[in-house]
């Protein structure tokens, strides 16, 4: 448990705080080392915390800034001399804290204090290392938030991880980092946590989380910089190592769902620039449950599936991860009417309903138990489960089992556990395992529940290689590690990834933020008012919703082309690779990819690149490219802005608001997020790169020409009709492949054959007869 030395002392002092904020921290940065040991050795060695608090106040204090490499070097002496060297690592570890401190609210007189942290500077913090950090402390809740970019979004979650929710957050901001590569910002996540929550009379919780949730909101925004008449503007008080950083977005997430308003409230209240696209989801914006975002982008990877594996939905059968409360789970089981769910199970429940003979009754009941306020398995309809079927609490000792139920999960046992079910179901014969719930479940044989660390859900976990299901879908997050997803597909298993398969929620809450972004400068100059803003917002949401799923048939059908165009080799992804980690974009053992021994293996024993692999891949492509072009002066060319960027609003935002379109404050993020999903998704990023390489040419040139070939070849209809053709997907594939040759041929010509790097797109374009000719 961490040791709560302020409760102890039941007083704000600043600089007890400070070493109690440091020593915590310290803990989550490496969750085996305890706080208790830190604070107890900063206690036995007063002198350098004294010195130690003595630099934070040189750095940090606005009323008492003094020089401070004097201070260091006396605390690196004082370090050294300290025989226990345990001791002095802490010590040590304390002191490259404090330097990799860049802001603090801690002298604003606020009964938390934040820190803002360059994780960089922190010598072996646990990778992947973030762009940057937020760490909120005080007696009630403490909280993190970490940003993989200087444009960076990502929901807030409350935690109930204590001991680390720094490595769960640090394992979602990778996730997100990937899955935003759909979107503006890279990704960032947030994880709280309450305090002695038992302490807290039960009527007066909801109150008490709102307000740490709302504090720790404080904590962030009193050290992040405004934006003021267009003018970057820093905080007041507040010294600041770092360069101007004003974007600062959050959004809902577990155990926050309801709290997108309370989150505005709180922009307000610090006038800041973003208002109400501080938090999407709430009042004015876009409600993931009520439009079924999330669950409908899964949706499309789980047909994508089906189509790649000749499956019809009537005829396959459906185990469940969450209950139909959950927005994920619960919209996802009401995606259709023929879904065949044979089991479910949340942390309450095990559902089992082994022969569902009516699919249309299942379904009006699964709908009764959407709608029904705070429902769970147990309100089921039992009339309508089927023989030996029924409704088990997990807190029983010993389910009993009927034949029905052993033959669902084909065992002889007569009873099993409730964890002892749920691992049975999990290896179970079942077609789908759709995931909407929390948790992981699926890791690798080579993996330890601590590898995990998910400690609430060990009793449940199986191994990739015992999964019998033909696919997976991982509507929720992290529902299997990376190196579980391989493993299962490995063996013959269809899965994506959680970043491809739940991308279409942020992707949502990123449109609200850059829509309301450009009707905020619309307000500004009194063209509309802000409830016609609000009615705007609402009238467009079947537009945004089409917009975004897009990019979820995008995503999904170039995996599968990946997958299975035989233009594909192991040798090409293989240069993808090595090339993007020679950049330092990606590394391959963080991001589970083979290491060159492990490519060796696959090349001898005919092993193709699996779907969570590719799907890691595109992703990181996507990365390349986006960061390329915002470093570049292509994005000058006014194509982009009359031909690209109009295309990502609505249509009644085009018609209304074309001015603000143009001048959109993240007009190039957008531009250039659209163009790199859309090279990558039809030509895949181990072309582009084999481009580059075999070129020699930067990727601007590439991304030009084949803007021109684009447009020349009208691919996006081609690709289009390719996505929602009931063709057989093996000759749709081969088809595509033969374009995108084409393609690469039209591109090498022009980049070859003519100045693209100093010609203008449109000026290009009026040679399309002739790039015709001679591809």
């Amino acid at each position: 448990m961490l040791v709560q030395n302020l409760q102890q002392t039941g007083s704000f002092d600043l600089n007890n705080t400070i070493t109690s904020a440091i020593a915590n921290y310290l803990q989550q940065l490496d969750y085996h080392k305890k706080s208790v040991t830190t604070q107890e050795t900063l206690d036995k060695y007063q002198d350098i915390s004294d010195s130690l608090i003595d630099l934070f106040e040189a750095r940090f204090n606005p009323q008492n800034l003094k020089s401070q490499e004097t201070l260091i070097e006396k605390i690196n002496n004082n370090i050294t001399a300290i025989n226990n060297e345990k001791e002095a690592e802490i010590l040590k570890n304390c002191l490259e804290i404090i330097s990799a401190t860049v802001r603090t609210n801690a002298y604003l007189g606020k009964n938390y204090i934040s820190f803002k942290i360059n994780p960089g500077k922190i010598p072996n913090v646990p990778k992947p290392v973030p762009y940057a950090e937020i760490f909120v402390f005080s007696q009630d809740f403490e909280g993190l938030h970490l940003r993989a970019g200087k444009v960076a979004r990502g929901g807030l979650r409350w935690s109930d991880r204590l001991d680390d929710y720094r490595t769960e957050c640090l394992g979602l901001v990778k996730s997100q980092h990937i899955k935003n590569a759909v979107i503006v910002p890279v990704g960032a996540k947030g994880v709280f946590i309450i305090k002695n929550l038992e302490r807290i009379s039960p009527l007066d919780r909801n109150d008490h989380v709102v307000n740490c949730y709302k504090n720790f909101l404080r904590g962030m925004l009193d050290i992040t910089d405004n934006v003021i008449n267009g003018q970057i503007i820093p905080p007041a008080s507040i010294v600041a190592y770092d360069e101007a950083d004003p974007y600062l977005v959050v959004a809902a997430d577990k155990g926050t769902a309801t709290f997108s308003n309370y989150a505005n409230q709180v922009a307000t209240e610090y006038n800041f620039w973003l208002e109400d696209a501080f938090a999407s989801g709430g009042t004015t914006g876009y409600d993931h449950k009520e439009i079924s975002i999330t669950s409908k982008g899964a949706w499309i990877s789980l047909l994508d599936h089906l189509k790649t594996s000749n499956l019809k939905l009537e005829d396959v059968t459906f185990l469940g991860i969450g209950d139909m409360s959950g927005d994920v789970f619960g919209n996802g089981m009401l995606s259709s009417d023929k879904i065949n769910l044979v089991a479910a199970f949340d942390h309450r429940h095990i559902f089992i309903d082994p022969n569902p003979s009516n699919q249309l009754a299942s379904f009006a009941e699964r709908k009764r138990l959407f709608d029904k306020p705070k429902s769970d398995w147990s309100d089921y309809n039992a009339e309508l489960i089927s023989k030996g079927g029924g409704v088990f609490s997990r807190k029983l000792q010993n389910i009993e089992l009927s034949p029905e139920i052993q033959a669902l999960i084909q065992i002889n046992e007569t009873s099993l556990t409730p964890n002892e079910l749920i691992r049975a179901l999990l290896t179970s014969k079942v077609d789908v395992i759709w995931n909407g719930g929390i948790g992981t479940y699926i890791k690798a044989t080579f993996e330890t529940d601590e590898d995990i660390a998910d400690h609430q859900n060990d009793a449940l976990r199986v191994n990739g290689k015992d999964v019998q299901a033909k696919i997976i879908v991982e509507g929720g997050n992290l529902g299997l590690s990376q190196n579980g997803r391989i493993e299962y597909s490995l063996r013959g298993g269809k899965v994506n990834a959680d970043f491809i398969d739940n991308v279409a929620g942020v992707n949502c809450s990123d449109h609200e933020v850059n829509i309301k972004i450009c009707l905020g400068e619309a307000i500004k100059k009194n063209k509309i008012s802000l409830p016609e803003r609000n009615s705007i917002i609402a009238n467009m949401a079947q537009e945004v919703v089409e917009h975004v799923l897009a990019s979820n048939y995008d995503q999904a059908q170039s995996i599968s082309i990946a997958e299975n165009s035989p233009i594909f080799t192991l040798k090409l992804f293989s240069n993808n690779i090595a090339y993007l980690e020679g950049i330092g974009l990606l590394d391959r053992a963080v991001n589970n990819l083979p290491s060159h021994n492990e490519l060796k293996k696959r090349e001898n024993s005919n092993i193709k690149f699996t779907r969570p692999e590719i799907a890691t891949l595109l992703s990181y492509s996507k990365k390349y490219v986006y960061n390329s072009l915002l470093v570049s002066n292509i994005l000058e060319d006014t194509y982009f802005k009359d031909n690209i960027l109009p295309n990502y609003f609505p249509t009644a935002m085009r018609n209304n608001f074309a001015e603000e379109i143009q001048k959109h404050q993240l007009h190039n993020e957008i531009i250039a997020t659209i163009i790199a999903n859309k090279i990558v998704n039809q030509l895949n990023g181990a072309f582009i790169v084999d481009m580059i390489t075999h070129l020699n040419k930067p990727v601007t040139a590439i991304v030009k020409a084949f803007v021109v070939t684009n447009q020349v070849f009208k691919l996006d209809e081609t690709w289009n009709s390719f996505i929602h053709s009931n063709t057989n997907i093996q000759s749709q594939i081969t088809h595509w492949s033969e374009i995108m040759k084409r393609t690469i041929n039209a591109i090498s010509w022009l980049v070859q054959n003519t100045d693209v790097e100093n010609r203008s797109i449109d000026n290009l374009i009026q040679d399309a007869k002739k790039i015709e000719a001679e591809v």
